[in-house]
């Protein structure tokens, strides 16, 4: 990302853009590919032999699952009992309706991959957004790495990949589609977070949340203006317009050039021309679009061409936000190009194209509801309705479309925007007189709609399954771990200065890991500095147990200056899960008050003169809090068995459904 300090829910790979293709990929493809087609007779019969048995113990002919990102149980009853949600009512009346017990920590990563998977975090390895770097402390995404090619040819300034650039998907275990693909029973997988990079099984998957933008982070906003004052965004860049002439110019930056020793980002020309108060023309490299002011541009292409000729193709989106006197240009982050990813985006490769010529371009990116330029005010509440709903929509389509064709197996897909929308309208929810107030109802009665289009594709021999990960509350007040874990003597510093205590940079710059014992990290993980794991850890594991209860002691103790308590509970994760990838989760898991949040700063190991403040941000309701507080809901059309259901248990059984028997190594039960 661009600008600190960054949120951590939208920190990229890391290794920033980098071009999957070389001249020996290239070849090794096309000569696969002319493989493939000759192969494709064998493997059609073959497909139809292991599905004829992959249906054979089914008890259904054909699995729904409709993901609704932060669907609230609380809301979601009260709407139904005021009758605004019929479809949903009706659901619960003829088949099933539970609050859904969601992962520790209530965090999209975290619970989707327990989905997809039936297991713990720790069998996972999903713990956060980030984890971090066990030799530097830096913060680093938790769910895929995009790395540089292992052999490179060097020639004087330019640099010719000879390998594939490593793309590693870092959630371990096995997804239920994989093993329902293996066993001949046909899935569509549509935008499920974390699964990218698509992994391969014998169906189509479509990569959803934690997916790069071309630059290669999680959605980095862009604004050209001719507003040269100085400003610094957490999120995102500022580029300057220049009059010449009629026009005025600029350059938009794309990824690095990785075919040069520099990696130089790679740019193209940009110009505006404001023909009327509520008309602007805008060229992108000699092409000509009109845009009106306040309304979105459609997607349009974008080509960076790299120092030896290959190109990286993306979307973007314009927004002429003002005309006069200063003229103003929002662009969305750049999308990967469906029709021509420079990433692993779906699969088969071809999917995501398949999907773009059925419907036209859409937004790839994981979180391509563009919050942080709502945040930053670069756009206003409108044209982030405006682009949710946008989204939504590309969303929809593809997965009526799946439904209509899907005559049994597996139809499942994710929508966000219930996420997104409740993040960033939750401070006007229910205010009289304010013309957002009733932004988050019209988006639950919408998904109510909806479920009314899905439920005609549901006979007797269907299954569907409505759920969400985690529910909402209010993110009223920041608390600023590290600033706690400095003053209460855990957390050193080299030096300090400013209002109120220490403040350093982000990223831990100026910690001094030597007199270091406790650290914050992410939304939720608190970790030690233990001898023998991180490089300069400093605290034997014998103490490790006493500190953490000390620690947490602490914490929950700490009261707010109106008498609000900021930390519910603390969890120490050895008494949450077992698996192999425990060694890598946080010693421990912050649960947050309602109304309280870990602050962005601390988030990314920064120190700050306050301990607790108030958040200013649009970014206004959270789920990052105590996993208790946030259940999710969970819908049926089966009589459900059990009354504490879990995210864990919908993998198990949609197997059973399927049936398959449940895998030994899976944490979650049959809920049917």
């Amino acid at each position: 990302m661009i600008g600190f300090p960054i949120p951590p829910a939208y920190i990229g790979p890391g290794a920033g853009f980098a071009f999957l293709g070389s001249f020996l990929t290239l070849l090794t493809g096309m000569l696969l590919g002319a493989l493939s087609v000759l192969l494709w007779p064998f493997r059609v019969l073959w497909r139809l032999v292991r599905r004829r048995g992959g249906y054979a113990r089914a008890k259904v002919r054909k699995t729904i699952v409709l993901g609704l990102d932060g669907f609230d149980p609380a809301i979601t009853e009260r709407l139904i009992e005021e009758g605004k949600l019929p479809n949903l009512a009706r659901l619960r009346a003829s088949g099933s309706y539970r609050r859904l017990r969601t992962t520790f920590p209530a965090l999209s990563p975290v619970a989707w991959s327990t989905f997809a998977t039936g297991v713990s975090p720790a069998k996972h390895n999903i713990f956060d957004f980030l984890d971090r770097d066990l030799r530097t402390y830096l913060p680093q995404l938790s769910s895929a790495r995009v790395g540089t090619p292992r052999r490179v040819l060097k020639l004087g300034r330019y640099r010719i990949p000879l390998s594939r650039t490593p793309v590693e998907l870092r959630r371990k275990s096995r997804t239920f589609w994989s093993i329902l693909g293996e066993r001949g029973v046909d899935c569509t997988i549509l935008r499920v977070p974390i699964t990218f990079p698509a992994e391969p099984f014998p169906g189509r998957l479509l990569s959803g949340m934690c997916v790069p933008d071309l630059r290669g982070t999680q959605g980095s906003f862009s604004q050209f203006t001719t507003r040269i004052d100085e400003v610094q965004y957490e999120s995102g860049s500022r580029y300057p317009l220049h009059r010449k002439g009629d026009w005025l110019e600029g350059r938009i930056e794309g990824p690095a050039d990785t075919f040069q020793a520099s990696g130089a980002p790679l740019t193209i020309s940009l110009k505006v021309r404001v023909e009327a108060p509520d008309r602007v023309d805008l060229e992108v490299e000699g092409e000509r679009h009109r845009l009106r002011a306040g309304e979105y541009s459609g997607w349009l292409p974008l080509e960076f061409r790299s120092a030896l000729g290959p190109k990286a193709c993306g979307l973007v989106r314009f927004l002429a936000t003002e005309t006069a006197p200063h003229v103003s240009l929002y662009m969305t982050p750049i999308q990967l190009d469906p029709e021509r990813p420079a990433l692993p985006i779906s699969h088969p490769s071809c999917y995501a194209a398949y999907l773009a010529g059925l419907a036209g371009p859409f937004a790839t990116a994981g979180m391509a509801e563009d919050t942080w330029a709502l945040n930053e005010r670069v756009i206003g509440e409108d044209a982030f309705l405006k682009q949710s709903w946008d989204i939504f929509e590309e969303r929809r389509s593809m997965f009526l479309s799946a439904l209509k064709t899907a005559r049994r197996g597996v139809v499942a897909c994710v929508f966000d925007t219930s996420d997104r929308l409740q993040h960033m309208f939750n401070r006007q929810m229910n205010q009289p007189g304010n013309p957002h107030g009733a932004v988050i109802e019209e988006m639950y009665r919408r998904m109510d709609e909806l479920v009314g289009e899905i439920l005609p594709f549901v006979d007797e021999r269907t299954a569907l399954f409505v759920l969400s990960d985690h529910g909402f509350r209010t993110f009223r007040r920041s608390v600023h771990i590290n600033t706690w874990l400095h003053r209460n003597g855990y957390l050193a510093l080299r030096e300090t200065h400013g209002e109120n205590g220490a403040v350093s940079a982000p990223f831990f710059a100026d910690v001094d890991w030597s007199r270091t014992r406790a650290y914050a990290l992410g939304l939720s993980g608190l970790y030690l500095n233990l001898s023998g794991r991180e490089a300069h850890g400093i605290v034997p594991a014998g103490d490790a147990a006493a500190l953490t209860g000390e620690i947490a002691s602490g914490l929950t103790a700490l009261r707010d200056e109106d008498g609000g308590t900021p930390v519910a509970h603390v969890y120490a994760t050895g008494s949450l899960y077992r698996g192999p990838y425990l060694d890598a989760a946080p010693d421990l898991i912050v649960g947050y008050g309602d109304g309280y949040r870990i602050s962005w700063e601390s988030a990314i190991g920064q120190v700050t003169g306050q301990l607790i403040e108030d958040n200013p941000k649009a970014w206004s309701g959270d789920h990052a809090v105590d996993p208790v507080l946030v259940p999710g809901v969970l819908f049926s059309n089966l009589r459900l068995a059990g009354d504490n259901p879990g995210i864990e248990d919908l993998a198990p059984t949609i197997l059973d459904l399927f049936g398959v028997a449940r895998p030994e190594w899976m944490d979650g039960r049959v809920l049917t």
